[in-house]
């Protein structure tokens, strides 16, 4: 087994200490901030593309009833990959560098969870709302202190 003592080589069998941060790290809150969601995951067999999906349904301005239930199939779908993910990360023998490309890609899984079940709930298009008054609202104060600047500059 591996001690550890190999300063990261990312071809030597993960340790068991470097597995458990992996997953103790999928586990905190917000984990998965900053995550980006997998362009491809192979899903029982079939080629799914969770990113596409994921901004197809962020962009719609309203959501059908048979959209809902699509996303309430595909959160039960990414959650079982997301489970066999983690499960695997916890109990089969694996390099370094194996296990950060399935800890990312299962971190990426849990973010698509998170924003498939923001969009469900509306709470996507609200803080896009926000965000939009919120920099309308800044852009506009920037403009009046160019404004104001000019006039003082045009002064001297």
């Amino acid at each position: 087994m591996n001690d550890g003592a190999d300063n990261g080589d990312s071809s030597l069998l993960i340790t068991e200490s470097e597995r458990k941060k992996l997953l103790a790290e999928l586990r905190t809150r917000l984990f998965w901030v900053g995550e980006k969601i997998p362009y491809f995951v192979e899903i029982n067999g079939k080629k799914c593309k969770p990113h596409d999906r994921v901004w197809e349904l962020i962009n719609k301005e309203k959501l059908s009833e048979d959209e809902k239930k699509q996303i309430e199939k595909c959160i039960a779908v990414l959650k079982k990959k997301e489970k066999i993910d983690e499960l695997e990360l916890q109990t089969i023998e694996m390099t370094r560098e194996e296990a950060k490309t399935l800890s990312d890609e299962t971190a990426g899984l849990l973010r698509a969870i998170m924003d498939l079940k923001e969009i469900e709930e509306g709470i996507s298009k609200k803080r896009e709302k926000e965000f939009h008054e919120m920099f309308s609202t800044q852009r506009t104060e920037e403009i009046r202190r160019w404004l104001n600047f000019l006039k003082e500059v045009k002064k001297k």
